[in-house]
């Protein structure tokens, strides 16, 4: 076992609070001018790095970015999984199979033959490099999605693309791995296991984890009760728990966690939103915090290799994605500005990352050469997708304004005479009013993906969506003088 190191403890320490504060600090700047978040975090890395200060350098076989990385890839995955909307998904079904069919897998495998035929790559590490490519970032895309003037249907797109294309890209990636390890065909043996282990072992004990932690949670809050704050951190111990059940079996640690998430998200057990949200917020901080290791200067390593046929992968890369849902989205049922998001909003960033260095990390020959094409793929992704974001920022929040305000919601309008009540009203209390006379309207105000998978709703309840609340409630032309009750459990 290698010794403590103080220096590098106190630069990770260093790091992490550095993110924490800067992520804290400048989070409404940055979503008033739509810029990314990675590209401020890139341009810190940069700073840090053996280019500005010196302070800080991380080579590609790092350790500490290598534990960075995949704690940010456990916690990626089984967040996303967690917010599946199970319900929401077989009511576009074919939208999200639009994204994830045609929309990954094709522009992968585009990406993989022009990187074979243009940069002479064997076909596995071809195939690495495409899966790596095709991946959309979430940290990016969250960017554009935290936007409320975003049309629903490409905001539903956008988030199913984000957050599952990336567990149909893994299983390519540990794939083609084996294959490039063998230099060929392994034993069948082999890629039996592999098989085993990223579809079936790794899979079946993260579902495992998931049942039991809920069950175990559930049990917990009836018997002896649970603390709030605690029950957002269990979401990590779930993962991480999830991950290594299935590293010690020699299975996909990966794949297990996020099926751990999608295990969790598929019981029909009420969850504290803290247990979505924190485990959101701490996987972001771990996706920017390995931005600023590789803003350093491996991400840089992309602009050293620039030549006529990585600049036409990279194309193929970037604007591949875009031409295949332009050709696969169905013309009818989505207005110009959804699909117009839906096709040219593809970033690729930490996701891509995270992936190529899969293979890398394990030690595989020939790996570390996808790295710099992945950098210059990235580097040219945060830039022009850095731009549409701010582009599309600045338009969307005119189209909004544009469109008109019916005079009959004008009691919603911040001048008017609307009283705050205390935060919390009983239900004592709420049929006293009714009982008075008062009008009161009850408001719903869960989430979607609580709002299409439960059971029971309050009756006479008005659906309002949380995200966009004072629009739609104003669109609800709803009576001056009477009570607004919401509720969201």
């Amino acid at each position: 076992m290698s010794a403590f190191n103080p220096a590098a403890f106190t630069t990770v320490v260093a790091l992490v609070g550095l993110v924490i504060l800067v992520a804290s600090l400048a989070s409404g700047m940055i979503e008033r001018l739509g810029i990314p978040a990675v590209a401020v975090f890139l341009l810190i890395g940069t700073l840090l790095g053996p280019h500005g200060l010196g302070l800080i350098d991380f080579g590609i076989g790092s350790g500490t970015l290598g534990g960075i990385a995949t704690l940010s890839l456990v916690l990626v995955l089984f967040t996303d999984a967690l917010s599946v909307d199970p319900a929401g998904l077989r009511k576009h079904l074919r939208l999200a199979a639009i994204v994830l069919g045609p929309g990954t897998l094709l522009t992968a495998a585009l990406t993989a033959g022009a990187a074979w035929w243009l940069l002479d790559l064997p076909p596995a590490a071809a195939a690495i490099l495409g899966a790596a490519l095709a991946s959309t970032d979430p940290v990016m895309m969250r960017g554009l999605l935290r936007l409320p003037e975003v049309p629903a249907a490409a905001r539903y797109a956008l988030k199913v693309e984000s957050g599952l294309n990336d567990v149909v890209l893994l299983p390519v990636v540990l794939v083609g791995m084996v294959f490039l390890a063998a230099g060929g065909m392994p034993p069948a043996g082999e890629i039996g296991r592999v098989v085993g282990s990223v579809f079936v072992l790794g899979p079946l004990a993260g579902a495992v984890i998931g049942v039991l932690a809920v069950k175990a949670m559930v049990w917990a809050r009836g018997w002896m009760g649970m603390r709030r704050d605690y029950e957002s951190l269990y979401v990590l111990g779930v993962a991480f728990t999830a991950y290594a059940a299935a590293e010690s079996m020699h299975a996909s640690g990966f794949m297990a966690a996020f099926a751990a998430g999608l295990a969790i998200a598929t019981m029909d057990v009420e969850l504290c939103d803290c247990f979505h949200d924190y485990g959101e917020a701490t996987a972001e901080m771990l996706l920017l915090l390995s931005f600023i290791a590789f803003g350093t200067s491996l991400v840089w390593t992309g602009l050293s290799i620039v030549d006529g046929p990585t600049l036409l992968v990279a194309a193929v890369a970037l604007f591949g994605r875009a031409a295949v849902l332009y050709l696969t989205l169905p013309r009818k049922g989505l207005d110009p500005v959804a699909r117009g998001l839906i096709v040219w909003f593809g970033p690729r960033a930490l996701s891509t990352f995270l992936l190529i260095l899969l293979p890398v990390f394990a030690g595989i020959p020939q790996s570390e050469r996808l790295f710099p094409i992945a950098g210059l793929v990235v580097l040219l992704s945060v830039t022009g997708h850095g731009a549409l974001l701010a582009w599309a920022t600045h338009r969307l929040k005119r189209r909004e304004e544009r469109e008109e305000i019916p005079a009959e919601t004008s009691a919603l309008l911040p001048n008017s005479d609307l009283v705050a009540h205390p935060e919390l009203i009983t239900l004592d209390e709420l049929e006293a009013l009714r009982r008075a006379g008062t009008p009161v309207r009850i408001l719903d105000v869960r989430t979607e993906k609580g709002w299409n998978g439960a059971t029971v709703k309050a009756e006479g309840a008005i659906r309002v969506d949380p995200s966009r609340a004072p629009d739609s409630a104003a669109s609800l032309a709803l009576p001056r003088h009477d009570w607004l009750v919401a509720y969201c459990a």
